[in-house]
């Protein structure tokens, strides 16, 4: 079974050694999608809802890659620097999975790469080969 990996041309994919998305047969991983545009702009403000909303929409684009859609995850793995804003964290996920209903864990961290960054969005899907 071959493996695929695919890069975003993100800035840190060559830097740190990492795929946007890897494909091992019916399994795609995701790897952590913040709220950068495809200029590599932070967007979102500090709105922790505005930017789970860009991160969410960059982990549907890395599914589309390998034809994987929302439906088709099966976990997701969240960060917020600000736990206590969780609410709003959580909103934004329920607009896109609230009917998948994945597993999922929402984790408290001190920091990402960007102090601009407050959240991070990794996902695990499930695609059976057709």
């Amino acid at each position: 079974m071959p493996i695929e990996r695919y890069g975003s041309g993100g800035p840190w994919e060559p830097v740190v050694g990492y795929s946007r998305v890897v494909k091992a047969g019916p399994i795609v991983e995701v790897a952590g999608c913040t709220a950068v545009d495809a200029e590599g702009h932070v967007v979102g403000g500090m709105s922790v809802y505005e930017q789970a909303r860009q991160a969410l929409a960059n982990v549907i684009a890395a599914l589309a890659t390998v034809g994987a859609k929302p439906q088709d995850v099966i976990r997701t793995r969240l960060f917020i620097t600000d736990i206590s804003r969780w609410k709003d964290f959580g909103r934004a996920h329920g607009e896109v999975f609230g009917e998948v209903r994945p597993a999922t864990a929402m984790y408290g961290i001190t920091a990402l790469l960007d102090p601009r960054m407050l959240v991070e969005i990794e996902a695990t899907a499930y695609v059976p080969d057709s």
